[in-house]
């Protein structure tokens, strides 16, 4: 099964698909979309959605997964991401592939087996699970494969549990 997990935001994108085969985890692919601060927001969401379609369409998922929003102090990020997470979820939508929202408390018990273990950690899981090494892994596409681990982890004969 082919999981792709998604941190979504406006700036920088991280994706991450992940595929399970007899009980181990691979791999498949993961980076990060970036846009430029200066253009205009439509045009950001526009290229996100581009290219977050063409990464569906080449990897064909059987699950796109999503931390859900987290509303902390500043309520201009979380609708910043929210406007990301709205792209995402119409370009997997748009695919025909099921959408799967995991607590950030949950990706990271998934990765860790600790629901309130820091950024650091999870990255460093991430890389040890996934046979990554402790290279260069930027922490948007290691919260992309996080969440992308947890759907598999979730998931049940392919479908959202």
């Amino acid at each position: 099964m082919l999981a792709m997990g998604i941190d979504p935001g406006t700036a920088r994108t991280g994706y991450g698909v992940v595929k399970t085969s007899g009980g181990r985890l691979r791999v498949v692919d993961h980076g990060v979309i970036n846009t430029p601060t200066e253009w205009p927001t439509p045009r950001r969401l526009s290229a996100i959605h581009q290219q977050l379609s063409s990464l569906i369409a080449d990897h064909r998922p059987a699950v796109v997964g999503l931390e859900e929003v987290f509303f902390g102090r500043n309520a201009r990020s979380a609708l910043t991401v929210g406007q990301a997470r709205g792209v995402a979820i119409l370009a997997a939508e748009t695919a025909g592939v099921g959408v799967m929202e995991c607590t950030p408390a949950q990706v990271k018990q998934a990765v860790t087996g600790y629901g309130k273990a820091d950024k650091r950690q999870v990255k460093f899981m991430v890389q040890a699970i996934l046979g990554l090494g402790q290279g260069d892994l930027q922490t948007d596409a290691a919260d992309a494969l996080a969440t992308a681990i947890c759907c598999l982890h979730h998931c049940q004969g392919g479908q959202p549990a």
